[in-house]
């Protein structure tokens, strides 16, 4: 899969006012989106429409690939109730922990969302053929909107690449042409650079490094829960292909 778009978010234990983003895509956020396009609703019950359930997804071992990291970007938001006013008084104060409520007048708060700006990256998962191949016409056809992390991040192109028989995640993160914008392909060119070196996290259970977000599909319906995996942290190098040399109508203005 290739995740671009103008903003991504991959929180792992991200809460409260302070929403933070890992610099690659998490398990638990390339679940939930395969999940959607799989039309799996969100109590996490078999799909309909394609027979997939949420274990089998988070059964799918996954690598990533950085093919253009981005930036880090932190947005300033509020959080309030005020938009059910004032026909729903009782609606406007924000939930506590205790499961209480605040007053109307402590119900705005100042959250920061940190998200990666421009960024591309490729994901590659490795598992079942029937079901990769039901998530990939998924990715095709997808039952419900797609989003890269957070709701106010959509995708900016096509998510689906290929499907690979007789293939691993390592061969796939070496041999997948490097799918960064143009214009970061261009900087790589007019510096004289041959090739790019890229990072790569995959999925292995003697990765010496481990995140916390691994789903569990045994979680109460609503109640999303998460556990360990372990990963590997590594750099491929990619040749830069010789420029296919496409016309860019703006070349005639000079």
């Amino acid at each position: 899969m290739r995740l671009a778009g103008p903003l991504q978010s991959w929180a792992v234990s991200s809460r409260h006012n302070i929403r933070t983003t890992l610099p690659y895509p998490s398990k638990s956020g390339i679940v939930g989106l395969l999940a959607a396009a799989c039309g799996i609703p969100r109590d996490g019950t078999r799909s309909e429409t394609t027979d997939v359930t949420l274990a089998q997804l988070a059964a799918l071992r996954l690598a990533v690939r950085a093919d253009q990291p981005g930036q880090l970007l932190v947005d300033y938001h509020t959080v309030s109730g005020a938009s059910h006013a004032p026909t729903e008084p009782a609606r406007q104060r924000l939930p506590t922990a205790d499961d209480g409520s605040l007053q109307v007048k402590d119900s705005t708060k100042i959250t920061r969302r940190h998200y990666r700006t421009d960024a591309v990256f490729t994901a590659y998962l490795e598992g079942d053929t029937d079901l990769l191949a039901k998530a990939a016409h998924a990715l095709r056809r997808p039952r419900f909107p797609l989003f890269l992390g957070r709701r106010s991040c959509p995708p900016s192109k096509p998510l689906f690449l290929s499907v690979e028989r007789d293939s691993d995640l390592d061969h796939a993160l070496r041999t997948t042409t490097w799918q960064a914008g143009a214009h970061e392909i261009a900087r790589h060119r007019t510096r004289g650079q041959s090739s790019v070196l890229l990072e790569t996290v995959t999925e292995d259970p003697a990765g010496t490094d481990v995140l916390q977000d691994q789903p569990l599909a045994s979680a109460p319906p609503f109640r999303h829960r998460y556990t360990k995996r372990s990963i590997r942290h590594g750099h491929i190098t990619l040749p830069l292909l010789p420029d296919s040399a496409t016309h860019d109508p703006f070349d005639l203005l000079g």
